[in-house]
């Protein structure tokens, strides 16, 4: 499987600052960065700024870091809630946004508790099924009707993202067999939307990721005591990178040394691992490999 935007991965971004920019993209203009929980939106704003981009914040209520709200002034940012894709617009507008951005999540029970203005209510109303990737991707065709692009999320953070082999350094410890079916397992889960992450044990599939998420799928397999268990992370068959980008961070890593899992094996370029540098260093120290393998090979 190749990520659907790998093209772009295969070149040089315009401002030499990123290789997931379409070509047209304008460094004067500000990018609105449409910031969810997490560290991920803290990571993307850092990034644009050093490549000197004007940024600008939409950031949700209850679910955006107050650190990132309290590093832009109000004129620069704008608070909405989850549902009031108008208002979200109009802040585009108004910031007179070149390019937008996804980045970080929004807790999934707030998809299913949304209070939508007329606009969140209309789009609601145009959609099938009401599930993230349906309400995401229709809040991406708005924000694309009002000549905003949305930026494939990665952009910035190439420096961030899972590369081909043993990222930790050293031999190998799970034989690629190992590897190879547990990349087809979490693929063939990805292909059904059901999950991007299962553990696996040799031949057997100890646990698959759903609703609710990698870190308690970790969880549920260490209490199941396999032998020489291996995380994999993967992306979907025709992923959107504009707002679902798997992500791997210092929270899971911590989780899989408390479950007992001591490999993991994430896509190359399409997995984020954030503050990369670091979950590097601190996987070393607590004996976690982490392989990136070649999910186009696969």
């Amino acid at each position: 499987m190749k990520p659907p935007s790998s093209s772009a991965a295969s070149r040089t971004g315009p401002t030499g600052g990123s290789r997931y920019l379409p070509t047209k993209f304008d460094p004067a203009r500000p990018v609105g960065v449409i910031a969810g929980r997490g560290l991920y939106p803290q990571l993307s704003v850092r990034a644009l700024r050093a490549a000197g981009v004007p940024v600008r914040l939409i950031a949700f209520q209850d679910e955006t870091a107050s650190e990132l709200l309290d590093s832009f002034p109000e004129s620069e940012r704008e608070i909405i809630k989850v549902g009031q894709v108008g208002r979200m617009l109009k802040a585009l507008r108004d910031f007179e946004a070149g390019a937008a951005i996804m980045a970080g999540q929004i807790r999934p029970r707030r998809l299913f508790d949304v209070r939508p203005d007329l606009k969140g209510i209309a789009l609601l109303a145009s959609l099938r099924e009401h599930n993230a990737e349906s309400i995401f991707g229709a809040l991406a065709r708005e924000i694309e009707n009002i000549g905003v692009p949305l930026l494939d999320a990665r952009a910035f953070l190439d420096h961030e993202l899972a590369t081909v082999g043993v990222m930790t350094g050293g031999r190998q410890r799970i034989d690629q067999e190992t590897v190879d079916y547990g990349v087809r397992i979490a693929q063939a889960v990805a292909k059904l939307d059901i999950g991007q992450g299962v553990v696996v044990s040799g031949g057997t599939v100890i646990a698959v990721e759903a609703f609710e998420g990698t870190d308690p799928m970790l969880r549920r397999a260490g209490e199941l005591g396999a032998k020489e268990p291996l995380f994999v992370k993967t992306a979907k068959p025709k992923q959107d990178f504009r707002f679902d980008v798997p992500v791997f961070g210092r929270t899971t890593l911590e989780v899989m040394r408390e479950a007992g899992i001591s490999a993991a094996a994430l896509a190359a370029g399409a997995t984020l691992i954030l503050e990369k540098e670091a979950v590097l260093a601190e996987a070393r120290e607590a004996k976690i490999q982490l392989i990136g393998y070649d999910d186009a090979k696969s």
